[in-house]
C-alpha cells in the first residue's frame, strides 16, 4: 500500500482519486434525481474548423458527454500509469522517472478516449435531429448551459426547434463587448457556420 505514496505514482493516484470522487458525486446526484453527467443532454458542441476543433472532434467531443470523456481519460491515465510503473519495477527493480511515465500514460489515455469514446458514441442516445438544418435555428430562443459566451469564445447553448427536438450549439454574442453567462436566455440572430451562432439577450422573455 505504501507504494502508492511513491512520487513516481502520485499523478496516477490523484487521477484515480478524481475518478472515485466523480463516481461518488454522480451517485449522490442520482439519489436526488439529478444526473451530473447530463447523459441525455450533456453533449459539448465542437466548432469543426481549426486544429483544436479537429482534435476535439477526433476525441468524440460533441458525440459523448463531457463527463464520460473525462472519466475515460482519467481512468486510462491512472491504470496505464500504474501498469507501466509496476511492470518497470518488475523488470529493472525500480520505477520509471515520473515525467516519462506521465507522458506515456497520457498518450495511452488519449488513444483510450478515441477508441472507447467511438464505441460509446454509437450507443449513447442523442436528442439532436437532422430533420432541420442548423440555419433554421436562427430566430429560436436558447439557454446557455455551459460557460460564458464572449466574442471569439462561444459557449454551449440548448435550443429547441419547431418540432420540439433539442439541439446543442455553440453561441457567441452578437456585440463584441457583450458577455452572455450560463443560464442566460438568448435569441439566435445569425448562423456563422457548422453549429456556431451569434446571439443576443432574449428581448422578449415571453418567447420560448
Amino acid at each position: 500500500m505504501t507504494d502508492f505514496f511513491e512520487p513516481q505514482l502520485w499523478p496516477f493516484a490523484v487521477a484515480l482519486g478524481l475518478v472515485v470522487a466523480l463516481a461518488v458525486i454522480e451517485a449522490a446526484g442520482l439519489l436526488i434525481g439529478i444526473s451530473v453527467s447530463h447523459w441525455d443532454h450533456g453533449d459539448v458542441a465542437v466548432e469543426p474548423d481549426g486544429v483544436v476543433g479537429n482534435a476535439l472532434g477526433w476525441l468524440h467531443f460533441g458525440k459523448v458527454p463531457l463527463l464520460v470523456i473525462l472519466i475515460i481519460f482519467l481512468s486510462g491515465f491512472a491504470l496505464s500509469g500504474f501498469i507501466i510503473q509496476f511492470a518497470m519495477r518488475g523488470l529493472v527493480g525500480g520505477f520509471m522517472p515520473q515525467l516519462a511515465a506521465v507522458v506515456l500514460a497520457l498518450v495511452i489515455a488519449v488513444f483510450g478516449v478515441r477508441v472507447l469514446g467511438g464505441l460509446l458514441s454509437k450507443v449513447i442516445p442523442r436528442e439532436e435531429t437532422s430533420a432541420v438544418s442548423d440555419a433554421s435555428l436562427v430566430g429560436r430562443v436558447g439557454v446557455i448551459v455551459i460557460g460564458a459566451a464572449r466574442a471569439g469564445r462561444p459557449a454551449e447553448t440548448r435550443v429547441v426547434d419547431e418540432h420540439g427536438a433539442t439541439h446543442y450549439v455553440m453561441v457567441e454574442p452578437d456585440e463584441p463587448e457583450q458577455v452572455l453567462s450560463a443560464g442566460t436566455r438568448v435569441l439566435l440572430v445569425r448562423h456563422v457556420n457548422g453549429r456556431r451562432f451569434q446571439a443576443i439577450h432574449n428581448p422578449k422573455p415571453e418567447l420560448l
